[in-house]
């Protein structure tokens, strides 16, 4: 099963962050998401069952949520939800995981800083010398340009 999914809840556990052998950056939470409703008759608020999630990012994202994302933080991931049984011979059970495709604070608990961060990508051409100042060919550029549209200014 595989299904774009959004959830907010709180970091539960501290991020893991490894980089892969192949130079794969990959940083993985649990995320713990109660829903809270109002009830009238008590005239008070009551928690929800919660719904325990591993976060997973990959790539540049990882790199981004290892030095952004706390334990104990309220966050909202947009992601590819996966549902998996398992069975390793002594226990068994359901891995519920979002691969997060967006991640970021959850802006009703508390106010967040953005900083941009450069993109680099990996130059195809190994004979290329990114550091040549003669080069012109913007294909050549180990730095992706990434145009910032919206209202506020730069």
């Amino acid at each position: 099963m595989s299904d774009t999914y959004t959830v907010s809840g709180l970091v539960a556990t501290t991020p893991r962050h490894l980089v892969t052998q192949d130079g794969l950056p990959i940083t993985s939470f649990r995320l713990a998401s109660s829903v809270r409703k109002f009830d009238r008759s008590q005239n008070k608020w009551i928690d929800g069952e919660t719904n325990w999630f591993t976060i997973t990012s990959f790539r540049q994202m990882a790199v981004n949520a290892a030095s952004s994302i706390n334990k104990g933080e309220r966050i909202f991931v947009n992601g590819k939800l996966r549902i998996r049984d398992w069975d390793n011979g002594e226990r068994s059970g359901t891995s519920v995981e979002i691969e997060a495709d967006a991640l970021g604070h959850d802006l009703t608990w508390g106010t967040a800083s953005f900083t941009r961060t450069v993109l680099v990508r990996e130059v195809a051409d190994e004979d290329v010398d990114p550091t040549d100042e003669n080069s012109t060919d913007q294909e050549d550029a180990d730095v992706e340009e990434v145009e910032v549209s919206g209202s506020g200014s730069r």
